[in-house]
């Protein structure tokens, strides 16, 4: 009798931001269709792909460690994501690479595969969920509609690594939605580089989902999507005047309210250098415009301290935008002088310590904002979603929380909840960031 061919088993590691780990599971989906174990260990493993990280210096760092440490443990590496446009540094530190690929590289990851491990005789497609492998917890799911980014913001490099925008078939993005709504999601997570700018790429052609037209453009995606009955959760919007059109849609109830617009800085000056649209000004009167229309939405952004040339008086202003504003979750990063980042070329770069100083000092007044607008919530009753279960307690979020970066709802008294349930909760206390609450009766 012969023996039965022993099954190909591929390592795998993934690092970076939620757009990298959807690349993550685009891989490791077509790998399962092609037959190949998968395992998040090195033992065994007949070759390892490692997803990198590249944006900024402490996520080099960890990609190389993982580059090396894959290579010491299992010696035979596959290297893909953004650290992969950067294929001197990779190359020079390891020259023992499988290959190395740059960032969305489904196929080009896979050729090198086939070339080194070739692909079993008969894959079961059976074996694959028709929602694709996830690398998130089953109730949630991130859902790319667009690669790339048309903007050149003078502290990024993600343009060089992954190209100009180009926006998904709408289709597509509808057919994908759907089955992981059918595969039990109960959270979608709109992600892309630039959210808002989707469909521009295509002069927002028209497509098709379930026989019907539609357009491929964002307002009428989220409509789309609103009608699958999952949360609809938007990250990464730039603040054009269209993004007003989809205010309406949280306060009827059809997305959750909640936008994620990385404002950046409040110095026209500062705006400028660093090539960011828009203005303090007008960001704030939309904030209000928005409030207005929708009084429960939540809002988020990013901004960085100690930009070059970045003057007290200007960062005095940021502060003040930030009181003014009142946003509800806000990060803020002290500048990394990213290589290949064309803001390293102004003048004026300021010392780490001052940068620093700057970003503790900026996040101490958003922590005073977040614990009052928290505080305002104790005694309301809210949906909740639930993530994790320990005894009768459970670690949930609410439509302000997005995983793993917002807060989380802190759930007593709900025995015989579930991951992916949803509670209706009132709360009872607030911190600085998270809520706790009961099951409400």
């Amino acid at each position: 009798m012969k023996a039965r061919q022993a099954v190909p088993k591929v390592g795998f590691v993934s690092l970076g931001c939620p757009k990298a780990l959807v690349d993550s599971e685009q891989i490791l989906t077509q790998l399962r269709a092609e037959g190949y174990d998968l395992t998040s260990t090195y033992e065994g493993s007949d070759l390892v792909v490692v997803n990198t990280c590249g944006f900024i210096d402490s996520a080099v760092q960890e990609s190389l460690d993982a580059i090396g440490e894959a290579l010491n443990e299992n010696g035979k590496v596959i290297v893909t994501g953004c650290l992969g446009a950067k294929g001197d540094i990779v190359r020079n530190a390891y020259p023992n690479l499988l290959a190395i690929t740059g960032p969305h590289a489904r196929d080009e990851v896979m050729d090198a595969v086939h070339k080194h491990l070739p692909k079993p005789h008969d894959p079961f497609m059976d074996l694959v969920p028709a929602a694709g492998i996830k690398l998130t917890p089953r109730h949630y799911a991130y859902l790319k509609i667009s690669e790339g980014c048309n903007h050149r913001c003078t502290f990024c490099i993600i343009p060089s690594m992954r190209g100009d925008l180009v926006s998904r078939p709408v289709g597509d993005v509808m057919k994908e939605a759907e089955a992981l709504v059918k595969s039990g999601v109960k959270e979608l997570l709109v992600i892309s580089q630039d959210t808002s700018a989707y469909g521009v790429d295509m002069k927002y052609r028209t497509g098709f989902w379930g026989g019907k037209p539609l357009r491929t453009r964002m307002t009428e995606l989220c409509v789309a999507l609103g009608e699958l009955g999952a949360w609809v959760r938007l990250h990464y919007v730039y603040p054009y005047p269209h993004v007003d059109e989809v205010i309406p849609l949280m306060a009827e109830g059809k997305i959750l309210p909640y936008l994620d617009v990385p404002f950046q800085h409040a110095s026209p000056r500062i705006l400028k250098l660093m090539k960011r649209p828009a203005s303090s000004e007008k960001n704030l009167e939309r904030i209000q415009a928005w409030r207005k229309a929708c009084p429960d939405i939540t809002l988020r952004s990013t901004f960085i301290a100690g930009f070059p040339g970045e003057t007290e008086a200007e960062f005095e202003e940021m502060l003040a935008f930030l009181k003014e504003a009142q946003l509800d979750r806000v990060g803020c990063f002290a500048y990394s002088p990213v290589e290949g980042a064309k803001a390293n070329e102004l003048p004026g770069a300021l010392p780490d310590e001052v940068r620093e100083e700057r970003r503790s000092r900026f996040m101490e007044v958003q922590m005073e904002i977040s614990r009052a607008r928290l505080a305002a919530k104790v005694g309301r009753t809210m949906d909740v979603l639930v993530d994790e279960v320990e005894g009768s307690v459970a670690t949930a979020r609410s439509a302000a929380d997005a995983p793993e970066i917002d807060g989380i709802v802190t759930v007593k008294k709900a025995k015989g909840a579930k991951p992916g349930d949803f509670l209706k909760v009132r709360v009872t206390a607030a911190d600085d960031y998270d809520l706790e609450a009961v099951v409400a009766t």
